[in-house]
Order: C-alpha cells, then structure tokens, then sequence
C-alpha cells in the first residue's frame, strides 16, 4: 500500500521528536549534535525508532534533522554518510516492524545568510536521499517557503511518486522565525504542484497550532493537512530543557485536531514515544468513522481567490500576499508617508537622543526644527551600541507633545522579536506609525564582555515582521518602515542586492549615509537608476578637520572625501561652520535631482548650523 492509498482509509501517525528524546534517554552522549549518533551510536538511533514504530507510529523520520555542512561543522563527506546512514537506521527498524512503516527523509531549515546558497544546500542532502532510494520527504519547521517549494520540484522531476510534505514552524502568534505570517505561507504552498500536504510544527504546543487550524477554511484546503506540535511549554531543570506535558493532554488535543481536518499527525520537541501511544488510542478511537473528507489534489491546486483577503499567493514571491506599500504609505493617519506618496520633497533632520535624562536641548532643538517646517525628527537607536534614552520613548514625547512626526530607529541589536513586537505595540498605541528598521553597530570590543547582543535576525528580516505586524495587528495604523542605503560602501553590488532584499521585505523609504564623495554620489545615482524605492539623500555637515578625520576613521559607512577634508586645514570654529554650509549646499544641490527628501543629520549639538542648511533646502 503507498501512502496516498493509506491516507484514504485512515490518518497518518508519525513518530516524536528524535533529537529531544535521544538527549533525554542517553545524557551522557549528547555533547554531539544528535544526528552524528547515527556514525557514533547507531544501535540507539536504531532503538528509537523502534519505541516510537511500537507505540504506534506508522511514519518515522530519519534522524538527519540538522545534517548538513554548517549546522554539524563537517564537510561534504561526513554530512553524505550521516544523511546515508540515518535513512538505513530508519528503514532497517521500519523493515523489523512486521506492519506497514513509512520512512520520511527528514529535512530541517539550512542556515541562511548573505552569501549562502540555500537552495544548493537543500539540493545536496535531497541528492543523497534520492540515491538511496527515498520516496517519502519531509520539509520541517520551516521559516520561509521558497526554497522548500523549489526543492520539491527538484524532487519530482527526479522522482514524479515522491510523497512531498512541507511543515512551517509556527509561533503562538501566528508568525515564522522568518517573520512571515504562517498562514499567508500555507496558503501558497497549496498553490504548488509538487507539494502534497502542508502544515505546521514545533516552537508551539497543542493549543496553539489547533487554534491555527481552526481558523483555516477547511473547504478550501487541498493539501493532506499536517501538524507535529511540541509537548508543550519547555522548563529548565538545571542545564536541561525539559517538557512536563501530560500525556492525555497531548493525546486528545491530537484528537482534537484530527476532528479539525488533519490528516497526519505526530510530534515534536519533547513529544516521547508514550505521547505517541497516546494518539494512537485516540486515533483508533475514530478510525471506524474515517472518510476521505476532500480529494487531495497536489497536481491541481485550488483556483480561484485565496480564503486569505480574498488574494492568491504567487508561488515563490514571499510578498505576494502582503500589504502592497502603496496601501501602507496611503494611511492617512501618517502625513509623512503622504507627503512621499504624493511625490512632495521631504525632510528629515536627525537629533542624536542624550545619555543623560535631561532632554531640554533635546526637546528645544526638536521643536525649533518644526517651526523651520521639517517633516519628521529622526531619532537614532543608541549610536555605536552606547546606551542613551531610548529612541522609541522620545519618539513618542516627541510626537504626544510637539504634534511632530517621529521616526525612531529600531536596531536588531538589542532585542529579540518578542520583545521587538511589544515595542511596536507601544508605538502604534503612542500613535508613532513610522520606524527605521537597522541591524545597528556592532558593540564595541571592550564592552562586549559586559554587554551581549542579540542579533538574531536583520534589517530585512525585521522589516517583513513588521509587514506581517501591519496585516494582523495594525491594520488600521500600519507602519511605514525604512531603512538605510550605505552608498560609500566598496562594495555597492552587495549593497544594492541587499537594499532590494529590503525592499521586497516591506521598506518604503532607505535613507542614506551622508553624500561626501565623488563615490557616493557616483553610487546614489546608481541607486536611484536601480532601486523601486523613496530615496533620502544623507547631508552632514563637516564643521572642522578634526571632525572630517574622526567621520572617517571611526564612522561606519562614512567617507569625507580628501579635497574636502583639506578644505577645514586650519579653519576655526566660525570659518569651519561656513564651510560647512557651503559644502552641504554644494552637495544639496548635486543630489537634488536624484532624491525624493533629504535627510539632515545634526552634528554635535550645532542646531544653529542646521537651521541654515533647512532654510536653504526650503528656500530651493
């Protein structure tokens, strides 16, 4: 019987989690990655399989979750006979079983960064299982669905029976690590041919992932419907991870969701083979009652609207189904995105927040600003990773006090998503709807015994989580995100290639780094030849020599051009600030034409200076 035949007459159990229950079982061997116990240990690989094929399991992932080059930091050959040897183990307990037992080559995220060729990588492991004759793939906890849908077709093409199953991981909010909302991708991975069934596992328990499923219309899915949910909430015992779920939870809330649609079922972190055991009597229980409850049709998927706003996802287009930046920059509750909307010429000017809590200057400097009509304050997020008041709380004094726009920049330095999206929630509360999403300066190396980062996604990455923010929760006060363009980079390729990522991901505006150089102009004309976004050119005045060389050597992603820098050669405090007003209108009037605002940054507390480069940008 192949698995589209068992499907019809019954749901499908799989097995629990491998890597959790191995290092529970067998403390003393798990200073390895667990899939390298397929070379170390394989009799206990082997022993596993076996405990969760006997309390029920009619599918068994291979234990290769996390068997590629970068995650077990081995090369090539390693990772083929981990991957090799983890398919034996599976199909050799699965041969033993004396019952039907189906093995899925288990397929885990690949790291993605700049430069990694992800689709490569999946490419590799996927060649290896297909040499061993593997017809059963499963793609888990998954944050994106690119690559896994690309990677399906590769299978097909070489193996059209292939059983495909794709599994995003799903927070309790709805969202992927990635910063899609789950959902969006489960919707259009039911527009792929290649792909079988769909569904989500791990970061979340039961409840969470039921909840998920309740809110799909069941009659438009079209895929085998899949959820592995983690045991549930995770502890720490010492130096340990440990799930306390009960066991008849875990087995009715299986049942719960095979009421709900679902069609295969299992487990994952924490998930033992007595929770298995446990949905297997709840499976039993309704298996007379099975009826093929809709015609899966992987060759045909769903026409027509998608149930999700009444849109079609675009395979391989992750934005597809988000809100279009016209729709965000259109809130007429954000009269700084209007005014880009509309084409008028911006201006922002960028007040660095104080170390200290008096905000007098601060507050001064920001209302003088707004009597000379700027359009927004930009407000930097602890500069060279040296705390100061925190941008999003000035922000909205800012804006509660002065009625001005405020545009707080929001690193990914400092916080992890959680608490990323509370810090949004305040803002919008606050009724601050623009942010500049950065990755943010990196710590430097004396503090970085006292002073850890998180940086646990990028710039873009932040960007499309707060799209995914704007379709669920602020539909009716969306942001407008931002970013920053670094035009003085040497490498304006990789510049350019990840602007664009921060484009697709939701920016509507890059602000760039001061245009100081033949260089960045050269480049910001080419950014606006080849960038679908709103640019606002960077102006900093230069007011001394000294000035010029400390931007230089200690400014990230600043370049003062030499001639300028000769230019303050012996020139006072009074003959420094004219200069600098020469320059920056020098530079005003070179970039004009290829901008839609400029973006003033105030240096060292010289609002005077400031003012007079406003008057002249309003004056043009």
């Amino acid at each position: 019987m192949n698995i589209r035949e068992y499907l019809e007459k019954k749901p499908l159990l799989f097995d629990g989690a491998m890597g959790t229950y191995l290092a529970r079982k067998y403390q003393n061997f798990d200073t390895e990655p667990c899939e390298m116990m397929n070379l170390l240990h394989p009799e206990l690989v082997c022993e596993v399989h076996k405990e969760y094929i006997k309390a029920g399991a009619v599918a068994v992932k291979t234990n290769t979750f996390s068997a590629n080059c970068e995650m077990l930091n081995k090369d090539k050959a390693t990772v083929d006979k981990v991957l090799r040897e983890g398919f034996h183990l599976a199909c050799k307990a699965a041969s033993e079983a004396g019952r039907e037992v189906f093995v899925f080559a288990d397929i885990g995220p690949a790291p993605e960064h700049e430069g990694a060729d992800v689709l490569a990588a999946y490419r590799e492991i996927v060649d290896v299982f297909l040499s061993c004759h593997a017809e059963y793939f499963l793609f888990e906890t998954m944050a994106n669905s690119e690559a896994a849908e690309a990677c399906a077709a590769y299978i097909k093409e070489r193996s059209p029976e292939a059983f495909v199953m794709v599994s995003f991981a799903a927070s309790p909010e709805g969202y992927t690590r990635g910063g899609f909302l789950a959902k969006k991708l489960f919707w259009g991975m039911q527009q792929s041919e290649a792909v079988d069934a769909v569904g989500f596992n791990c970061i979340s328990g039961p409840k969470h992932l039921l909840e998920l499923v309740k809110k799909l219309p069941k009659e438009q899915v079209k895929k085998y419907l899949t959820v592995m949910p983690n045991a549930g909430y995770p502890t720490m015992v010492g130096n340990r991870i440990y799930y306390g779920t009960n066991r008849g939870y875990f087995g009715q809330a299986a049942y719960d969701l095979l009421q709900e649609g679902v069609s295969i079922v299992g487990g994952c972190c924490g998930t033992t083979p007595e929770d298995i055991a446990q949905v297997q009597e709840k499976i039993q229980a309704c298996a007379e009652g099975w009826a093929k409850r809709r015609e899966p049709e992987a060759g045909n998927p769903k026409k027509g609207k998608d149930p999700v706003q009444g849109k079609r996802d675009v395979p391989g287009s992750q934005m597809a189904e988000e809100k279009k930046i016209a729709d965000v920059i259109a809130n007429p509750g954000n009269s700084f995105a209007e005014k880009l909307q509309q084409g008028k010429k911006v201006l922002v000017v960028e007040l660095d927040p104080p170390v200290e809590p008096d905000i007098d200057f601060f507050m001064e400097g920001a209302a003088r600003y707004q009597l000379a009509g700027v359009d927004a304050i930009d407000i930097a997020d602890c500069p060279v990773a040296k705390a100061r008041i925190d941008s999003s709380i000035l922000a909205c004094k800012v804006s509660r006090e002065l009625g001005l726009t405020a545009i707080p920049h929001m690193t990914c330095r400092d916080r992890n998503i959680n608490a990323t999206k509370a810090l949004l929630l305040g803002l919008n509360m606050e009724g601050v709807n623009n942010v500049l999403a950065v990755t943010g300066d990196p710590v430097p190396t004396e503090l970085r015994n006292q002073v850890k980062t998180v940086f646990g996604y990028n710039s873009a990455v932040l960007a499309r989580h707060i799209q995914s923010f704007n379709e669920e929760i602020f539909c009716e006060n969306p942001f407008m995100v931002s970013g920053a363009l670094n035009i003085n980079a040497l490498n304006f390729d990789f510049q350019l290639s990840h602007a664009k990522s921060k484009i697709e991901n939701g920016m509507s505006a890059l602000f760039t780094q001061p245009v100081l150089s033949e260089r960045g102009f050269e480049n910001l004309k080419r950014a606006r030849k080849e960038l679908d976004v709103k640019l606002l050119g960077g102006i900093m005045p230069v007011v001394s020599y000294r000035n010029a060389a400390f931007m230089n050597s200690e400014m990230a992603g600043i370049e003062v051009a030499p001639e300028i820098m000769e230019q303050y050669r012996g020139k006072n405090r009074e003959e420094g600030e004219e200069l600098a007003f020469k320059i920056s209108t020098e530079v005003i009037r070179e970039i004009s034409d290829y901008i839609d605002g400029y973006y003033v940054i105030t240096p060292f507390k010289r609002v005077e200076l400031v003012l007079k480069i406003i008057g002249y940008i309003r004056n043009c």
